[in-house]
């Protein structure tokens, strides 16, 4: 064990392997060394699933940008005219906070936030659903717009793509680590 806690007999030593430093046979004991060596594919920093690779970085930049828009509208219409449209307004600042959420968990990485972004995911889709349909059948009830409101048309239906392309990424990303994660 080095001083600085990196348990070296259980690291590759062997210069040839690829991965494994500059060939000195403490591969990854210095401070200096990344979370790289001898971890498995789509593994970071403490041996998290990385879910911001690939699709997931679209991802998390959409989500931000939807936590953006999201936040931005709410806080506006709730400081300005929250007697117009309680409901529709508060229901944008719940969207914010999903959003704020996923984002988080998907740049936090390993196997529980993925879970958790799984599941946010889920009922961020079950809520465009249901504002989306609330607000065909009933537009009346929503006298002003929310981020969610005819499954997010205002958002170019972003809204409504976000948590499905959410799931599948989620779902792809276990299924490309759980070998890695079992070795």
């Amino acid at each position: 064990m080095e001083k600085d806690g990196t348990d070296v007999t259980a690291q590759t030593t062997d210069p040839a392997e690829p991965g494994t430093g500059d060939g000195s046979g403490t591969a990854g004991a210095g401070p200096a060394a990344g979370a790289g060596a001898g971890e498995g594919a789509g593994r970071g920093r403490a041996g998290r699933t990385k879910l911001v690779s690939g699709p997931g970085i679209v991802l998390v930049w959409l989500y931000g940008v939807m936590t953006v828009g999201a936040a931005s509208r709410s806080v506006y219409q709730i400081a300005s005219d929250f007697g117009r449209a309680p409901l529709a307004y508060s229901l944008s600042a719940v969207a914010a906070v999903v959003y704020v959420f996923i984002t988080y968990t998907l740049v936090r990485g390993g196997e529980t936030a993925r879970k958790v972004a799984l599941v946010c995911c889920a009922l961020e889709l079950v809520g465009v659903l249901t504002v989306g349909t609330w607000t065909l059948v009933d537009s009346s009830a929503f006298p002003d717009a929310t981020v969610w409101s005819y499954y997010g048309a205002g958002y170019i239906l972003i809204p409504v793509a976000l948590p499905v392309t959410g799931i599948l990424w989620l779902r792809r990303s276990r299924a490309l680590t759980a070998p890695a994660a079992s070795a």
